[in-house]
């Protein structure tokens, strides 16, 4: 889709209300109850995050999403497929602000070439226990990005038509942390795979957007 045309209709999605969690759980892996259960305790004292699902014009003009490879580390969320964003430092005054500082930090897209459009249904990570709250934005020009070494291997840039397309919702194998296989749901994008949080949080906007497109 050219994004002249997505950037004239995408504020509509300010006046949807939230597919919520129910529309999220479509993408769930199928252990995320028994973990919600699990760390149900832990839920109490999650700690916040925020990120940010930024759309902005490709140099051919069509309508791109960008996502994040993270660095392979020891940690749960290794080399992972994800949103830029990360936890709220003392100088944000709101989770808003955060995904947009983190967004400049981690892809080198400067604040001042960020409109946020609005908040999407937060989601709770169980192994890392945190509360993420994700955030809808576009840029209205191409992007050049700048990489935080430490934090990000690379940029994925997925185009629209393809978040859009229900043949890139699959179902694929993967392997908890103790060894065990399981059969996730999950998109396929540009050769990644992206399950978990990731996809839950983006069946939600893929909905948002089908919706309004629909108009």
């Amino acid at each position: 889709m050219r994004f002249k045309s997505f950037e004239k209709v995408i504020p509509e999605i300010n006046k949807l209300s939230l597919p919520g969690h129910e529309m999220q759980m479509k993408m769930a892996p199928p252990f995320r109850k028994k973990l919600i259960d699990r760390f149900k305790e832990s839920r109490k004292s999650a700690k916040l995050a925020a990120v940010l699902s930024l759309f902005y014009p490709s140099d051919t003009g069509e309508t791109n999403l960008v996502l994040i490879l993270r660095k392979a580390y020891k940690g749960i969320h290794s080399a992972q497929v994800g949103f830029p964003g990360g936890k709220p430092e003392i100088e944000d005054t709101s989770l808003k602000d955060t995904a947009v500082r983190e967004t400049w930090e981690e892809i080198g897209v400067s604040p001042e070439n960020i409109l946020v459009l609005r908040e999407v249904t937060p989601i709770y990570i169980p192994p890392s226990n945190f509360q993420v709250h994700p955030f809808i934005a576009i840029s209205n020009i191409p992007l050049n990005f700048v990489l935080q070494e430490s934090e990000v291997d690379d940029t994925i840039e997925v185009s629209l038509s393809d978040l859009l397309n229900d043949n890139y919702e699959i179902k694929t194998e993967i392997l908890d942390s103790n060894g065990s296989k399981y059969l996730v749901p999950a998109f396929k994008l540009n050769g990644h795979i992206v399950w978990g949080a990731t996809a839950m949080i983006l069946i939600e906007i893929k909905i948002m957007i089908k919706i309004v497109l629909k108009k």
